[in-house]
């Protein structure tokens, strides 16, 4: 099938995708759209849970294997929509719809890349694309479960919207819960251990921290306190103030390493990481992935924002269409002339790694 008729196929299977509702952990319909496509292109596929894979028809042990992913969950539209999220809308050659940018197009458009070559015999590498579930949630039923179910994988592109330039590396995430703790008391007595007061310092040490290490592709370690919460009534103090502090990593450490520092030095009397297992991510400029798209002119940069990426131990690019600024976003749209360009850069990108 020519690329042209094969886009134009995608961009309906997108139109599909945004009018069936797939939050996180209750993607059973997108994931029958998709098994469809499969079907109509006779493309050997299964299904586990809520996750659509399938490798290329000529997948060959003794070659390398580069997986290509994206998810079709989403997370629910936000009150500031001014058209159905649910109902896919072009105008001005806009596709509106939830899950449009984050990461329809992205997933659609590598849907077709990899039908594009899945009967191509002779392949330098063996083609996995896996479909995944929960991605927006982190849950347990996603990319993460797949891993020891594909074949091994030795390189990965995953696809969420970066205007399709290379995002050569991606900052983790940890999450901490910290605990100020004081004296709880009547608020009508003196009290010089009170735990909200306390915060002020340890709210100022949380905002003038810094980590030493700063990595040309990510930057610095960026550290946020993003929740508080403390007291019950008026006339008690509480005996202690609870936080949420959201640390973004670079690939200068492992999420292990962050949560050992400020366990450390923290003056928190607790501080908990929720998971260890999302850490950055990046893949060498010298791959031969990355070379190939600089050579197609293709800009490359780290990106903040977390992914999938987070959960795979090999080398991963990011790269899709859209633009990540749109993602969760009302009225979250992405351009057609987008979809189409990130086929074709797609197709361009592997005939001049794998074929």
């Amino acid at each position: 099938m020519a690329l042209q008729e094969l886009t134009q196929k995608a961009i309906a299977l997108l139109k599909t995708l945004i009018e069936t509702q797939s939050f996180s952990s209750e993607e059973g319909a997108t994931a029958a759209h998709i098994e469809d496509w499969f079907k109509t292109f006779n493309i050997d596929y299964t299904r586990t849970k809520n996750n659509v894979w399938a490798v290329n028809k000529y997948f060959d042990e003794s070659k390398p294997t580069l997986l290509l992913n994206s998810h079709h969950d989403t997370v629910k539209p936000n009150s500031a929509y001014t058209k159905d999220p649910f109902k896919a809308i072009v105008e001005d050659g806009k596709l509106y719809g939830l899950g449009s940018n984050d990461a329809g197009g992205c997933l659609v458009s590598l849907i077709a890349t990899f039908t594009h070559f899945y009967n191509q015999k002779d392949l330098k590498y063996n083609l996995v694309l896996v479909a995944s579930a929960e991605e927006e949630s982190s849950g347990p039923n996603g990319l993460n479960s797949m891993l020891p179910i594909i074949p091994k994988v030795d390189v990965a592109i995953v696809g969420e919207p970066t205007l399709m330039n290379l995002a050569v590396a991606e900052k983790g995430l940890v999450v901490f819960d910290a605990v100020v703790e004081g004296t709880p008391s009547h608020a009508a007595h003196p009290n010089d251990n009170n735990a909200i007061y306390n915060c002020i310092e340890v709210l100022q040490w949380f905002k003038d921290f810094k980590f030493e290490k700063s990595t040309e592709a990510l930057g610095d370690v960026k550290m946020t306190v993003t929740q508080i919460n403390a007291g019950s009534q008026h006339n008690v103090v509480p005996g202690h103030v609870d936080l949420v502090v959201d640390v973004r990593v670079n690939d200068a450490y492992s999420n292990a390493e962050i949560a050992e520092i400020l366990q450390t030095k923290s003056p928190c009397t607790k501080i908990t990481p929720r998971s260890l297992r999302l850490n950055s991510s990046s893949i060498p400029m010298g791959h031969d992935l990355v070379k190939a798209g600089v050579a197609m002119g293709r800009s490359t940069y780290g990106s903040p924002t977390l992914s999938d990426q987070a959960v795979l131990k090999c080398p991963s690019l990011k790269l899709g269409p859209g633009d990540s600024t749109r993602s969760h976003s009302a009225d979250e749209f992405i351009y057609i002339n987008e979809i189409e360009e990130g086929i074709k850069i797609y197709v361009e990108l592997l005939n001049r790694v794998i074929v």
